[in-house]
């Protein structure tokens, strides 16, 4: 699951995107309303979580922006704002939950992945990846080949989920790095070799044929049969 986090402190959204990559998805955060609004609008995500009070761009009017352009990912809005009024005004704006602050990770976390798979011909549709006979629930976490559950760590499971949104193309080590482990520099570490090499172990030794392939001098695909 990908999901967008609108929220101007630094402090909590980097909590929010660290505690969602642990849980196996893959988050990112957007530090006020038009730049959120902007990334929400180009699509992508299945779930948007949006605080009301913005700079630049209020919570309430990014949704009803997206909702005016037909756009319907769900939203969940988390804001210090908890009375009964508020929320109201939250629902009808166009989220989808609202959640006020403070709050439990483990009962947000409940919340989007619900909301995900409420969402009518989309997050329920693409939750399920398929490579040949390697399958991945994205939403239950679940991984099997030939139907047998694969049990992988969070960031294996981040890593053959980046691999199957893009399987049959090369994906770079450069991309592994920005978008499996955030980082925007090469630390000049083998971080990706061994967790390659890990993933490879799991959903290729024992079965036919090897999908996780190494394209020398460009990075590495998942796919069926050779380049």
């Amino acid at each position: 699951m990908r999901i967008l986090i609108i929220e101007d402190d630094a402090q909590a959204a980097a909590y929010l995107v660290k505690a969602f990559r642990e849980a196996g998805h893959m988050a990112e955060s957007a530090g006020d309303g038009v730049s959120g609004y902007a990334r929400a609008e180009a699509g992508g995500f299945d779930v948007l979580i949006v605080d009301r009070m913005l700079p630049k761009m209020d919570g309430l009017t990014v949704i009803g922006g997206l909702r005016e352009q037909k756009i319907d990912t769900p939203v969940l809005i988390l804001s210090a704002l908890g009375q009964v009024d508020d929320r109201v005004k939250g629902l009808r704006a166009g989220g989808d939950d609202y959640l006020p602050k403070p709050y439990s990770f483990a009962e947000l976390l409940a919340r989007v992945e619900i909301l995900a798979r409420r969402r009518p011909g989309g997050a329920t549709e693409d939750a399920l990846y398929r490579v040949a006979d390697l399958e991945m629930d994205r939403l239950k976490h679940k991984v099997f080949r030939a139907g047998k559950e694969i049990v992988l760590q969070p960031r294996e499971f981040r890593l053959l989920e980046y691999l199957m949104r893009h399987a049959g193309q090369v994906v770079t080590r450069t991309m592994l790095l920005e978008n499996v482990w955030d980082y925007h520099f090469d630390p000049q570490t083998n971080v990706i070799d061994v967790h390659i090499s890990r993933l490879r172990g799991k959903i290729d030794k024992g079965f036919e044929p090897p999908l996780l392939q190494t394209v020398r001098g460009a990075g590495y695909s998942l796919r069926e049969g050779n380049f």
